[in-house]
């Protein structure tokens, strides 16, 4: 299944390329499908040169210095652990624009408080991180196709204006 996100990974993979930015990922409950929308658009290669998927906590720790008393204290699924994504990712990369996602797919998993659906995306730009709180209904494959689209877009908003 081809993702429907609507051309806005192809409209924020030109911008990137119009303003020399770059580009990364790193991903959990979305397993790597935001970083293979940017590989969808040719030129790719000069906006994104890594990402992560990171789906356990260990790996979170490991490769994105999200802090282990964060997942204690907020769990994987929190907008504490999303910023500390972001940030820890930029740190690694040095990507002007760094994404980390975290959130709850389904069909288990969820929990009143955290119920499926629950998606919580950091988004570094230009020295600031931003955290989205999306909630999405539908199929695993539509949280996390809807959660790339709502990424994208929000991407695309901030990078048309700088």
């Amino acid at each position: 299944m081809k993702a429907d996100v609507n051309g806005l990974n192809e409209d924020v993979v030109r911008l990137l390329i119009a303003k020399k930015m770059t580009i990364s990922a790193a991903e959990s409950c979305t397993g790597g499908l935001f970083a293979a929308l940017i590989t969808d658009v040719p030129g790719a290669s000069d906006v994104l040169n890594e990402s992560f998927v990171t789906y356990a906590n260990s790996a979170k720790m490991k490769y994105l210095d999200v802090k282990a008393d964060t997942l204690k204290e907020h769990g994987a699924v929190s907008r504490e652990t999303a910023y500390e994504m972001a940030l820890g990712l930029q740190k690694r990369t040095g990507a002007d624009v760094t994404v980390g996602i975290t959130g709850i797919a389904g069909p288990g998993g969820g929990t009143a408080e955290k119920p499926v659906g629950l998606v919580y995306a950091g988004i570094y730009i230009g020295g600031e991180v931003e955290v989205l709180e999306m909630r999405h209904d539908g199929t695993r494959e539509r949280v996390r196709e809807k959660t790339c689209r709502e990424v994208f877009n929000h991407i695309k908003s901030r990078i048309s204006v700088r």
